[in-house]
């Protein structure tokens, strides 16, 4: 049984750490590479990092930031926010990052997909999904709905139909993060993750909404996914990610213990 992963999200607006609540009300709470160093020595598995306005800005990433964090963790690393082009994914690669978040552009261009995983190979390539939770209607039949550019903009795309879809094209990894649920901190959208989690062969992360370690438990017993993504609850200290993993740990799961 493959180990499951603890991965912290760092949102970087402006080359600071924010986050929000449902993707509204965003707020400056630190330093990102000061955070990203301290999971690291802490046993965090992984980190991903969003440049959250990017896409919305129509600019490149800041690859300034990506160096920073990349020369301070040595455990895999996963960006994303305004790549377009295997050239941003080959920067990316070259700045530091082992893994590229494809989001907004493959939405509204798949082939970038394909184009990535050719390039740089399926392993590396993680499409990220940002998904709401709507009426199950003919066009949306899995009564859930992709948006892009931070949740604001609906796309009449299944989500359910687009995971398959970026599967197929080569992506290596999934990222299922719930708008309804981001930053509130009441728990995983399990039928959500445990759809997706069933319905493909690749691994999926589960993101938005813990709040507490049995969220974390949750989601990736009843969700079936691979990891299980954290931000709030250990941003602003109400928990450690040695704490997490151990607590997972204890509960049977098993866990990469880096100590």
């Amino acid at each position: 049984m493959l180990s499951k992963r603890v991965i912290a999200c760092l949102d970087v607006r402006d080359g600071r750490l924010a986050k929000s609540i449902k993707f509204v009300d965003t707020k400056d709470i630190g330093d990102p590479v000061e955070k990203a160093r301290a999971y690291y020595l802490d046993g965090l598995d992984e980190l991903v990092f969003y440049d959250i306005t990017a896409s919305s800005d129509r600019r490149s990433i800041m690859l300034d930031v990506v160096e920073s964090v990349a020369s301070q963790v040595f455990i895999p690393l996963s960006v994303g926010g305004g790549i377009r082009s295997v050239s941003d994914a080959t920067d990316l690669r070259l700045a530091g990052a082992e893994k590229i978040n494809v989001n907004s552009a493959a939405v509204q261009r798949p082939a970038l997909i394909d184009e990535c995983a050719a390039a740089i190979g399926n392993q590396n390539v993680v499409l990220s999904m940002d998904v709401r939770r709507v009426e199950p209607t003919q066009a949306l039949p899995s009564g859930y709905e992709i948006v892009i550019n931070g949740g604001r903009q609906p796309m009449q795309m299944d989500a359910l139909a687009w995971a398959l879809d970026g599967e197929r094209r080569g992506a290596g990894e999934l990222v299922v993060n719930s708008i309804d649920a981001d930053g509130t901190k009441e728990g995983y959208e399990i039928a959500l993750t445990a759809l997706i989690s069933s319905s493909v062969r690749i691994p999926v992360i589960a993101s938005g909404g813990a709040g507490k370690p049995e969220h974390l438990h949750q989601v990736l017993t009843e969700g079936k996914a691979d990891a299980a993504l954290v931000a709030s609850m250990v941003h602003y200290g109400e928990y450690r990610v040695s704490d997490l993993k151990e607590y997972l740990q204890r509960q049977g799961l098993k866990m990469r213990m880096s100590w």
